[in-house]
């Protein structure tokens, strides 16, 4: 499974990446998470499973919709899973969204 988490900068962003390689790994699942800035999240639209916004840019869901056009899943993550860096939470999440 490739996640891809749509973010501003990347600072908080690369440690919810590391916190949920944890738990993948805890469970012996492969993902491949990739963190992007809105601008760049079309490069690798055709690429991911499921496409997570951090809720600091969560007003840029429509434009990431339309770039995705409804091909995988969209959500924006839990503010208090993102504040906590709750990254079980949020793959569990993705993994929903994805079907497992």
């Amino acid at each position: 499974m490739k996640i891809l988490l749509v973010c501003a900068a990347g600072m908080s962003t690369s440690l919810l990446v590391t916190k949920m390689k944890e738990h993948a790994a805890n469970l012996g699942k492969e993902v491949e998470i990739i963190a992007l800035p809105i601008s760049e999240c079309s490069t690798v639209a055709d690429e991911v499973d499921v496409v997570l916004l951090g809720p600091q840019v969560r007003y840029q869901k429509p434009q990431v919709d339309t770039i995705i056009n409804g091909r995988v899943p969209v959500e924006v993550i839990d503010m208090r899973d993102y504040g906590t860096m709750n990254g079980e939470a949020v793959l569990n999440r993705a993994m929903a969204l994805h079907g497992e």
